[in-house]
């Protein structure tokens, strides 16, 4: 009898994506659904960004370098450097997404059975990543009560075992939105180098940053063989579906090793690097109007949801996405019933089970993760939705006092 391998039976499903069945057949009813799961932008992607790739001129639509076209990494050169991120553009290998870049990462770094640490909730695919790498993640919990800062050093300290390859962190976060501070990431920098380790940093919302100062990793003196920065373009210039990453590192053996990896899938996407290119050349204040936006949502997001009965989000400090606990008995349950038996004139609401957002069985229950990626208009009629049913969940319960503890702190 034919089986599938044992990787693709532990491969697990996206938190953010598993319910698309469900939304797709209330769609069918004719009930309008406001995508609170993904962080897919609404923002126009920019036009000068896609005439670059109308108006590419090709007789032969050939393979890249398998690093990228050297023109694209020269510009990356040139974005980095005005985030005061100094590199040579031998440094960067160009990504299909940065996806492909954290599985390089894995590939170049870690052997099966080596053990990642990652401070959780984390972002669901690195599971999947580790699955594919046959490396084991071991995760340090943070807490929604602390708005999930950085855990204490002592935690990380008592995880390090000699299988411990790698720290992983994404910052800004996703899914809670923490924007670690300059002193979280000196102690990070401090581990890494005690024990040896590398640390994969996650960029990917580098712009969104709402309430402080965004620290690269690869500010961090020091720490410079250590550091492998995962970077793309994806919400950036809300380009999601180009598929275009970056993999940067000044630690020359990595970046060898990564390129044989690359060299395997042979080149990049041909067409997004045009595209990526162009954006490295809009003008300086284009993210002033899309940041202003986006932490208007959040505003407006973190607002309502805090005005809801026993309902607690924290407050983000960069990203788009925030994590609300909420009294129920069971995320996974409330949102596909939110999908299958819940309608509010005619609008029901898609959110992300923060279960898939944890490593460890259990946690996370009576939390979900929300991308404020709709309009400010569209996310009040949302929170309409879900404080009505909150309401009529047959598994709300009353135990969620975090909001209260809080204030009373």
């Amino acid at each position: 009898m034919l089986q599938i391998s044992q990787r693709g039976q532990h491969m697990p499903a996206s938190p953010i994506r598993k319910l698309v069945p469900y939304a797709e057949a209330a769609k069918k009813k004719g009930i309008q659904i406001f995508h609170l799961n993904i962080g897919q932008p609404d923002i126009e992607t920019p036009k000068s960004c896609l005439d670059a790739v109308k108006h590419s001129h090709f007789k032969v639509l050939e393979y890249s370098h398998s690093a990228g076209n050297e023109s694209y990494r020269r510009k990356l050169v040139e974005y980095y450097e005005r985030n005061n991120i100094h590199i040579h553009y031998n440094d960067i290998i160009v990504t299909t997404g940065g996806s492909e870049a954290i599985l390089f990462g894995c590939m170049a770094c870690l052997d099966a059975g080596d053990e990642i640490i990652i401070p959780e909730p984390f972002y669901a695919n690195y599971n999947g990543f580790a699955i594919q790498a046959d490396v084991k993640v071991v995760p340090i919990k943070s807490s929604i009560e602390t708005g999930f800062a950085l855990p204490p050093i002592e935690e990380f300290e008592k995880a390090i075992t000699p299988h411990t390859k790698a720290i992983v962190i994404c910052n800004p976060n996703n899914p809670t939105g923490y924007l670690y501070s300059e002193t979280e990431m000196e102690t990070l920098k401090e581990i890494v180098i005690k024990h040896d380790l590398f640390l994969f940093a996650d960029e990917a919302y580098r712009e969104f940053c709402y309430d402080g100062k965004h620290i690269s990793a690869m500010h961090l003196k020091g720490a410079e063989q250590n550091v492998i920065l995962m970077d793309t373009i994806s919400k950036r210039y809300s380009a999601c579906g180009g598929r275009i990453g970056a993999f940067i590192t000044k630690n020359k053996e990595v970046l060898n090793a990564a390129m044989k990896f690359a060299q395997a899938r042979l080149s990049p996407p041909s067409f997004a690097q045009i595209l990526g290119e162009a954006a490295v050349d809009l003008p300086d204040n284009y993210f002033d109007k899309t940041k202003a936006e986006y932490k208007l949502r959040r505003d407006k997001l973190v607002n309502r949801l805090n005005k809801m009965p026993d309902v607690f989000c924290p407050n983000p400090g960069g990203a788009f996405y925030a994590m609300a606990k909420l009294p129920i008995d069971d995320c996974d349950v409330f949102c596909q019933w939110l999908l299958e038996s819940f309608s509010h004139q005619g609008a029901t609401v898609l959110l992300a089970p923060a279960t898939g957002f944890y490593s460890t069985p259990g946690l996370g229950k009576d939390e979900v993760r929300l991308a404020y990626v709709l309009n400010a208009q569209d996310i009040d009629i949302a929170m309409d939705c879900l404080e009505e049913a909150l309401q009529q969940y047959p598994g709300r319960t009353n135990k969620n006092n975090v909001s209260a503890h809080i204030q009373n702190a």
